[in-house]
Order: structure tokens, then sequence, then C-alpha cells
């Protein structure tokens, strides 16, 4: 399995540490032509107006919504998949919701399937505003749904790559080994 995680800005390095400890081929991806061949692509945090401009100016916003593998965007990454950015998902998405930088917080997060809670890390993390009826709202903290699925495309507002719980890493590749399983 190989997963690309986009390296333009933001969390990128953490996300390539947890999938290779997850026996992963991961790879930083800057360049359009460099989704080929991949099983799925992360859309890290970070600045989400930054990270649209440079994907403009880079050619990859065409091209990640040309890409039909597995997404999973956390925080930034969520917010750039959403409807009113590249459109994948069918959620409007608040950002900064919970918050400006100093209101970042840790939170267990009770996530559908799972029997122990996930510590989620929300650093100016958004939530899901509003989400379409084809989204699966997977998690919430304080009423506002932070993990999100539709189809292919799993989104969370907060980072689960800055702790050592795997778990929602695992859920994103059940997803890519799920839609390898379709296409077989």
């Amino acid at each position: 399995m190989k997963i690309g995680v986009l390296a333009l800005q933001g969390a990128f390095r953490e996300h390539v540490d947890v999938l290779r400890r997850l026996g992963v081929d991961a790879e930083e991806i800057r360049l359009p032509e460099q989704l080929e061949g991949l099983d799925g692509l992360v859309i890290p945090g970070g600045e989400s107006t930054t990270m649209m401009r440079l994907m403009g100016l880079y050619g990859l916003d065409d091209a990640i919504r040309a890409f039909d593998e597995p997404i999973f965007g956390t925080c930034a990454g969520m917010i750039v998949l959403d409807r009113e950015r590249l459109g994948l998902i069918d959620l409007r998405v608040e950002r900064n919701a919970f918050g400006r930088q100093v209101a970042s917080f840790e939170a267990p997060v009770e996530i559908e399937g799972e029997t122990e809670p996930f510590t989620g890390v929300f650093i100016r993390a958004p939530w899901v505003a509003a989400a379409g009826p084809g989204v699966a709202i997977l998690a919430e903290v304080d009423g506002h749904p932070v993990l999100a699925r539709e189809g292919r495309i799993l989104v969370a507002s907060f980072h689960p790559e800055l702790t050592d719980d795997t778990r929602v890493h695992e859920r994103f590749l059940e997803i890519v080994r799920e839609e390898q399983g379709v296409r077989a």
C-alpha cells in the first residue's frame, strides 16, 4: 500500500511517521504527477488559505479533485476538502470554530465503533457546521461534529498524527482496503 501525504506545509511529516509505523509506504507529495500510483492521500493540518493558494499554484487543486482514491483530511485538510473549496465531501466547515491558537485543547473523542475514547488534539480547530445526507458523523465534541466520512473521504477536525494512538489512521487504511476490494 502506498499513501501520499500532501507536503506543502503543515504537519505532513508527522502523518508520514504514523503511516510508516503502520507499515505503509508513505511519500511526501508536492506535485500533481506524484499522485500517480497512490492508493490514498492524506491532507494534513496547517493553514488552509496558504494550502489552497499553493495547491492552485502547483495545479494540485485540480489534480486532487480528479484523484479517485481515498483521501483523509485533518484540520486544515478537512477545510480544503469541504464543499466550498475542493468540493470532495458534502460538508460546510467552520474555520477556527473552537477558538484561536490560545484556545487549543485536548479532549476525549468518542468515535463510533471504538470502545475507548481517542485523545483529540484541537489546534485552531474547525468543526462541521452542516453536513449533507450522505455524510456519516463518526464523532462529536461538545455537540459539534469532528470526525466524518462520506464514501472514500474521511475528515477530522483534530490532529491524530500528534498522538501515539494510530486508530484514526488505521480507520483510513481500512477505507483504502475497502476501495481496493471494490476495484478488484
